[in-house]
């Protein structure tokens, strides 16, 4: 028996719900809380901080600073993006080796 026949396919079914979940998961906090700030841990923090020790400085300023919000969150997607591609390259990559290595095995 190859590796082939034993492995099943994912329903089309599974995939669906797997991506309304997501979907939910992320538009359920936006009616939970309208109105809200979705604010980032580094400004949470900054806010702690400050509220423990009002005297304290900052070790280094940022090269460049974005020229707004929106560039932020632009860039910070993208990062996550190129790091989410990173990965499911390497995962894709480690698949078709397996896959390839595997599915030779037979002889027919």
């Amino acid at each position: 028996m190859t590796s082939r026949e034993t492995s099943k396919p994912m329903c089309t079914t599974t995939i669906w719900l797997l991506i309304l979940t997501i979907v939910v998961l992320a538009i359920v906090p936006l009616f939970l809380h309208p109105g809200s700030e979705f604010g980032g841990a580094d400004g949470a923090a900054e806010g702690i901080i400050t509220t423990i020790n009002p005297d304290v400085e900052p070790w280094f300023e940022p090269l460049w600073e974005p020229p707004g919000g929106e560039t932020e969150s632009l860039l910070f997607a993208l990062q996550a993006a190129i790091g989410a591609g990173v990965i499911g390259y390497f995962f894709g990559l480690k698949r078709g080796e397996r896959r390839y290595t595997h599915g030779n095995d037979s002889n027919e």
